[in-house]
């Protein structure tokens, strides 16, 4: 058996540009995973793809390593009688997909294993929003993971210590040398998760514009085919979806000011348009892949009926309750919701109709206020943020302010609305053409498909 080639070998090759081998990407997986390579050799790996790139097939090898460098998960003892299903978001300000889409898909008979993240920068996380629930466990071990799958429909927790456990350290070093926006690295890392929790079928929404992690359409466009042509060829059912980033999808920004929209949309009280459009969206692929409906028309359907029934809201309340959250989730909502000390109208310097908005301002706003993190382990606190955002086409006055704001104490409010003020673009014409909310679909080619 010949020996492992050395790690700093392997980082030579793909400094200079090489096309790194099978073995030599085995290789620096294994040393991640067991700690025999050091952050400066991982920091360099990491560097050397971000500005060498990777082709598929070592793309393809490095997700497929960093899936099994720890457990991936089997559920064919459950014997499910429904579709495996599972959606990523690559992230924006005031995406709550994931909390609204997944009972839904669940009350339409899907299963729905959905691996999420906190927020870190200008994005939000969707474990976040669920944690503001008191009592939510979003750690849970595998065994855990899958009990509540099975009796719930749908479980929404991060990943644990045993799915990928490269992508944790690869992730974590790349976050401090400038090597998050990687296409290959990113790939990686999303589905080295999302096929070691065992789904058949997975949508991806990847994000453009002001408020996306991709602001250039070119490289979302790329970053699409790309995950959509690895997880086809790793076996995974996938397609994509291009979507708009130019302004927040709920009118209300911040963990439970967002999770509290999801919750009156899932009990009919209130809408969100932008969030219920893309869920459908979302969903309908989903369904049609998993074979839960004939088409799109007929999987939308479907979708708007588990909503409308209660069904969806009743999956979503199971769900909560098993993992270790309130029972009373709809009944006594407000019980579980402690409000901001403070609230204040934030109204803009003009009259006139908004036109558009810098959403990363807007998300940076919001970690000003304390909902978001500048670093990993920074605590979030739920109560705060942003509620009655003004929307693109709206006409703001001195009686129409651009948001009310809910901060925890005077110095985070003043320099959030300062920052709010100066993410708006305001003209004085009434009319706005509709932006369009779904960009391009990505279907795999033919030689692609699982």
């Amino acid at each position: 058996m010949s020996a492992s080639p050395l790690p700093q070998e392997i980082l030579r090759h793909k400094r200079d540009g090489l096309q790194l081998r099978d073995g030599e990407i085995h290789s620096l997986v294994r040393g991640i995973t067991d700690g025999s390579l050091c952050d400066a050799q991982i920091g360099a790996f990491a560097m050397a793809v971000r500005l060498r790139g990777m082709d598929p097939s070592e793309t393809l090898t490095l997700t497929l390593a960093m899936r099994d460098s720890g457990r991936v998960i089997d559920w064919r003892a459950f014997d499910l009688p429904g579709p495996l299903l599972d959606k990523h978001s690559t992230g924006g300000v005031g995406d709550s997909v994931s909390l609204l889409l997944a009972p839904m898909l669940a009350a339409c008979g899907a299963y729905v294993p959905m691996l999420s993240g906190r927020g870190l920068g200008h994005t939000g996380g969707t474990l976040d929003k669920l944690e503001a629930l008191p009592g939510y466990r979003s750690t849970v071990d595998i065994d855990e993971l899958q009990r509540v799958v099975r009796d719930t429909g749908l479980a929404i927790v991060g990943a644990s210590s045993e799915l990928a456990p490269a992508d944790a350290r690869l992730y974590a070093v790349r976050d401090v040398t400038a090597t998050v926006d990687s296409i290959p690295l990113i790939t990686a890392s999303i589905l080295s998760k999302k096929l070691a929790a065992g789904s058949q079928a997975l949508v991806l929404d990847v994000k453009t514009g002001s408020g996306a992690t991709l602001t250039d359409p070119d490289a979302a466009r790329e970053l699409a085919h790309t995950l959509v042509a690895v997880a086809s060829k790793a076996g995974l059912k996938a397609s994509a979806w291009i979507t708009a980033m130019d302004q927040p999808l709920t009118d209300r920004v911040g963990n439970a000011l967002e999770l509290g929209a999801v919750l009156d949309v899932l009990a009919g009280r209130a809408e969100q348009p932008l969030l219920l459009s893309l869920s459908l969206a979302l969903g309908a692929e989903l369904m049609t892949a998993g074979g839960l409906a004939s088409g799109w028309s007929d999987a939308v359907g479907r979708l708007r009926k588990a909503l409308a029934s209660g069904a969806a809201a009743e999956r979503f309340a199971r769900m909560v309750a098993a993992l270790g959250g309130p029972t009373d989730v709809f009944e006594r909502r407000n019980r579980h919701f402690a409000p901001a000390p403070m609230v204040a109208a934030v109204f803009a310097e003009r009259a006139g109709t908004v036109t558009g908005m810098d959403v990363r301002r807007i998300g940076m706003a919001l970690v000003s206020l304390g909902a978001g993190r500048s670093h990993p382990d920074q605590v979030v606190d739920p109560r705060v943020g942003f509620t009655a955002l003004a929307r693109i086409g709206c006409r703001v006055d001195s009686e129409r302010p651009l948001a009310l704001v809910h901060a925890a104490d005077k110095h985070s409010l003043l320099q959030a609305s300062d920052a709010l003020r100066g993410a708006f673009r305001i003209v004085d014409e009434t009319s706005q053409r509709e932006l369009p909310l779904l960009h391009e679909r990505i279907a795999p080619r033919a030689t692609e498909a699982a």
